[in-house]
């Protein structure tokens, strides 16, 4: 199963529905891993080292920076871009369905967008 990472300004009512379906689920919020404030390229560096794709819902910044990084050859795990005009259980169990089928490093280098097409 993957291990994700919430970004500080995630949807925490998302955090809580996964793991109220899968308790087991290795997720960490941003602001618990002591990076509350930090900027977008020192949070993808921690999610890198890590090894946590990242849930975010900041399209405009982040996905800029993980792109970046990218391009510098430096190692992205993944980013998955939650759209906060995706109802909260559409995105719990697209979420839940990434993570739980997917193969470690499967999604290395790339940013998805939920909700899926």
């Amino acid at each position: 199963m993957l291990r994700l990472a919430a970004d500080e300004n995630f949807n925490n009512d998302i955090v809580r529905g996964l793991l109220r379906r899968r308790p087991d689920l290795d997720i960490v919020r941003i602001q618990d891993a002591g990076l509350t404030g930090a900027a977008d390229p020192v949070v993808l560096e921690w999610a890198a080292a890590e090894n946590r794709l990242l849930l975010t819902h900041d399209v405009t910044t982040l996905t800029r920076h993980a792109y970046a990084r990218v391009a510098a050859g430096q190692r992205l795990p993944g980013v998955i871009e939650v759209s906060r005009l995706v109802p909260l259980s559409q995105a719990i169990e697209e979420i839940l369905l990434l993570a739980e089928l997917s193969l470690d490093g499967e999604w290395e280098g790339q940013i998805l967008y939920l909700p899926l097409r």
